[in-house]
């Protein structure tokens, strides 16, 4: 699998880590109130979240 977010901006990256904190909070959410049919959708999220913030940590320390 490759990673698209090596190929990203810092401002794509702060954008595309925006929008995913976004779709965790609402997949949360989802799964509080028991409407969430696909639980892993949660894992799948909390790792583009981290695969983003490697990123903007590599891209910063350049």
């Amino acid at each position: 699998m490759k990673n698209i977010y090596k190929e990203m901006t810092l401002d794509e990256l702060k954008k595309a880590f925006k929008d995913k904190k976004q779709e965790l909070f609402n997949l949360r959410f989802q799964h509080t109130i028991g409407q969430l049919k696909n639980t892993m959708q949660l894992r799948m999220v909390k790792r583009d979240i981290a695969r983003i913030l490697t990123e903007l940590k590599t891209k910063e320390v350049k």
